[in-house]
């Protein structure tokens, strides 16, 4: 996080946010991202806010929040804020027995057909995309002997977030996330702090900025894996239904939808059937 130097020398006490002031500030996040920050998250919701009141000068929550109401210069605020209060931890392969049930009992299926596309819902910067596409990369050639055709969609609403995906360029201590087999085959040394994911696999991902808000209009269609864990975890109980019932809607049959554990209960669609894995929780689209 960059702060400007001169701020710091001017810092002032900025003043403390009520409990009506919190509460509108999270209904203005969950409206415009779907994302809830609950009371007792307050301090995150605040530390997050005054970090970026302090970087641009501003003093006043009130008239913070009026700014950001303004088009189009608070559309272009908003979106620097809004990288602030969204979560963007992640890992390679950082549930393996999902990749595992993907390359192991799913493609083994489906990898008669010309071409998959799999979309990494809210990638952040890009580990969760990047480890698809090289489990489909490597599981696909093994299984039919040739390179076919797949590609990931991987979406975020955060835009550094997704600048650092496109790069594909990520600090030297996260290689050991990544098994050998896979790194030898898919990571590049670039100096001694940084390696980049190789260039025929940086072509199979595309990046792109997109609010799950949208994802009853979403552009992606008939799709054949969506990815999407620890993601519904920071929506509302009813919100996280009606995405999970446009899932559903964009897979194509026999599809797979590949969620975290524990992020929805006694969740049924007539479209989908549970996946028989107690270490995964996923669904299949019916035939």
């Amino acid at each position: 996080m960059v702060i400007a130097a001169g701020n710091w020398l001017t810092l002032t006490p900025l003043p403390g946010m009520d409990d009506s002031e919190f509460e509108r500030w999270a209904t203005l996040l969950e409206r415009r991202t779907g994302v809830v920050v609950p009371l007792s998250r307050k301090t995150f919701l605040v530390t997050s806010v005054r970090g970026r009141m302090r970087e641009t000068g501003r003093s006043s929550f009130a008239e913070y929040f009026s700014e950001l109401q303004k088009i189009p210069e608070g559309a272009i605020e908003w979106t620097t804020l809004v990288d602030r209060l969204t979560v963007h931890e992640t890992h390679f392969f950082r549930h393996p027995p999902s990749f595992d049930l993907i390359a192991k009992d799913w493609l083994p299926r489906v990898t008669s057909q010309t071409g998959l596309h799999a979309w990494s819902v809210g990638c952040s910067s890009g580990e969760e995309a990047y480890t698809l596409a090289m489990v489909l990369d490597r599981h696909i050639a093994a299984t039919t002997g040739a390179k076919a055709y797949f590609g990931v969609t991987a979406t975020d609403v955060s835009l550094p977030a997704l600048a650092v995906g496109r790069a594909g360029l990520y600090p030297r201590q996260k290689i050991e996330e990544i098994p050998p087999q896979y790194r030898e085959r898919y990571c590049e040394p670039v100096d001694g702090d940084s390696f980049r994911i190789s260039e025929a696999l940086r072509k199979r991902v595309g990046f792109a900025q997109f609010n799950l808000l949208d994802a009853a209009r979403a552009p992606l269609k008939r799709l054949d894996l969506i990815f999407c864990q620890n993601v519904l975890i920071y929506f509302a109980r009813d919100r996280r239904r009606e995405l999970l019932a446009t899932f559903a809607n964009l897979l194509k049959p026999g599809g797979l939808l590949v969620l975290g554990s524990g992020e929805v209960t006694k969740f049924a669609h007539a479209s989908l059937h549970r996946v028989d894995n107690r270490n995964v929780l996923a669904f299949l689209r019916n035939s």
